[in-house]
Formats: structure tokens, sequence, C-alpha cells
């Protein structure tokens, strides 16, 4: 199994090369990158809390292309931007022209001639990829409906915090299956060497092809991947607990179709008895307590969702420092 804590020794590692690449999805990234970029998060987030300045982007601007609205995405983008010294633009689909019809393609192009990086926040996956292929300059995957990396990223590194490693730990994810956060977290689990469980729902499966991505990424790493209509199932013996809201954004007209289908998978004091005792809880935000999570969990001693909010700011960080500094 993947030796997943020797984070220093994997920092030194100079064949690591992230200047220039987009950011995604998690699997297009090794386990050694996965891990080098958990350290660098780990670092920059040690310069912040000495009060050490890290002006690693001096100069540099990111444009941030928002289609959905936003809390900690645009936030911890910004105050990202500018703890390392660069600058953040803030661009609505309203106001750009990709609202009176311009391309992703062209978008991308002119862009490129502007700012240094490009976030983007949107409901196509293959808008994103559209838009990585057409600019010259490294695209951030701040969420789309197939993929949530960044959060991934984050939620990785509270779980390194509060847990000491990720090799060997078993991850339970509970709701929707067909959901960025479920793609994102198979992926981002199996590559550090953790075993994930997903319990959802018939008709509600993960995506088939990031699956499959995922159950062969595992056979490096020694990990597994299982997925039940078993809520018990997966939760037990699980380190980690993670649920997403039932009804995503673009979703809304089958909230109360999904509020009854998902109803047995909500994450409660009885559900989780059957996971290890010092199980942590994670959740991406918004949460609907009283729906997916009852406040007794969420609010309760086995949380630590605000600490994994905000790790968005330093997995962000590294990102960012990675792809955008010379």
């Amino acid at each position: 199994m993947l030796e997943a804590y020797k984070l220093k020794e994997i920092s030194n590692n100079e064949s690591i090369q992230f200047n220039g690449k987009d950011f995604l999805q998690l699997s297009d990234f090794s386990s050694d990158e996965i891990l080098y970029l958990l350290n660098e998060a780990q670092e920059l987030k040690d310069l912040q809390k000495q009060g050490k300045p890290h002006p690693f982007l001096s100069g540099k601007v990111l444009g941030m292309i928002f289609e959905k609205s936003s809390t900690r995405t645009r936030v911890s983008f910004e105050v990202g931007m500018l703890q390392l010294g660069g600058h953040a633009i803030f661009l609505s689909s309203k106001d750009l022209q990709l609202g009176r019809g311009e391309s992703i393609s062209d978008t991308g192009k002119v862009l490129s001639r502007y700012v240094d990086g490009i976030m983007i926040r949107t409901f196509s996956h293959e808008s994103v990829e559209e838009l990585a292929e057409n600019a010259s300059i490294p695209v951030i995957n701040g969420l789309t409906d197939l993929q949530h990396p960044c959060q991934v990223l984050a939620d990785l590194l509270t779980i390194l915090e509060h847990k000491g490693k990720l090799a060997g730990l078993k991850m339970c994810y509970l709701g929707d299956g067909n959901n960025n956060m479920a793609h994102s977290l198979m992926e981002g689990a199996i590559k550090v060497g953790m075993d994930i469980s997903i319990a959802c729902p018939l008709g509600y499966l993960p995506d088939g092809k990031v699956t499959e991505k995922a159950i062969k990424a595992g056979k490096l790493t020694g990990s597994t991947v299982m997925l039940t209509n078993s809520p018990q199932e997966a939760v037990k013996d699980a380190d980690v607990i993670v649920t997403d809201v039932w009804t995503s954004m673009g979703q809304e007209e089958e909230a109360a179709i999904r509020v009854k289908t998902f109803k047995d998978y909500q994450v409660n004091e009885e559900l989780c008895k059957h996971a290890k005792s010092d199980f942590i809880f994670l959740h991406c935000l918004p949460a609907h307590r009283g729906e997916e999570v009852t406040a007794e969990i969420i609010d309760g001693p086995h949380s630590v969702v605000f600490d994994e909010a905000e790790n968005r700011l330093h997995a962000q960080k590294a990102i960012l420092k990675l792809l955008l500094a010379k």
C-alpha cells in the first residue's frame, strides 16, 4: 500500500513539475503529485499561521469565471491570490460575453492574453475541458457537475491533519453517488491509498467511467472501491464519513423526490454507531441540517467541517503556487 506520509521526501522530488499544467480532475495526477500538493498546502498554511509573507505569485493575475454561485470558492481563491502576492478578478458569466453567446474557446484564447491563469466554476465538465484545450494558460476546475477536485484536495488535507495519515484509512460517502463530490472523493481517496465505500440508492450510482478509472488506480495503491445500497454496510468501520446535499444546483425541481429517495442515507447518530468510535465527519457545505445530516452530527464532536472549509484556502494556494509560479 502507498506510503502516504513521507511528504517531506516527496516534496523534494525534483521530477514533479506542475508549472503550466491544468487542474481539472484528480485522476490526471499521480499519487506522488497529489501528496506533493498536500505538502505544499501544509507549508503554506504554516507560513500564514506564523504571519510570514509568502508572495510567490507577485504580479500574477487569476481570472475567475463563475456560472454557479459561490461562497467558499470565490472567497478562498480571492484571498489565496492576495496572500500569495497576486490579484484575482471576478468574472460573472452574466457580465462576460459568454452570457451573450461567445464561445468558451474564444473566451479562453482572449483571457490567455490578459491573465496568468483561469479558475472556472460551472455546470458542464466538457466546458472546462474545452476552455483548457483552447487556453494557453493553466485552467483550474473550481467545480463542475462531474468533478470537485479543489474541495477534495482540501478534504484530504483535513483528514491528514486529524488522522495523521491517509493510507489505510476507510472513507465512506453516503447519498447521491452520481455527484461531483462522490466522483472526486473516489479519485482522491484511491490515489492516496484510502479505501472508499459509497452507499447510494439504485439509479444514483456514480459515473461508470469515473468508477472504472478509480478501480484501476486502486490496483496500484492497494485501495478498494465498494458500491452498495446499504448505508450500514458502507459505514461499517469507517474512519471518515462524508455526505453532500441531496439536491445540488440545477436539480431543484427534483427536491421533493430526492428527499424521499435518500431518507435512509441520512448521516445520524444511529447510523454512525457502525463507524469507528473516532470517526470524523466531512461536508463540503452548504449543509441542510435535518436532511442529509442531523445537527447532532454536523455540530457534534466528530465534525471537522469548518477546518475543512478553511483548508480550501490552503489547498488552493498550493494549486495556484505550483501552476502559476515561475
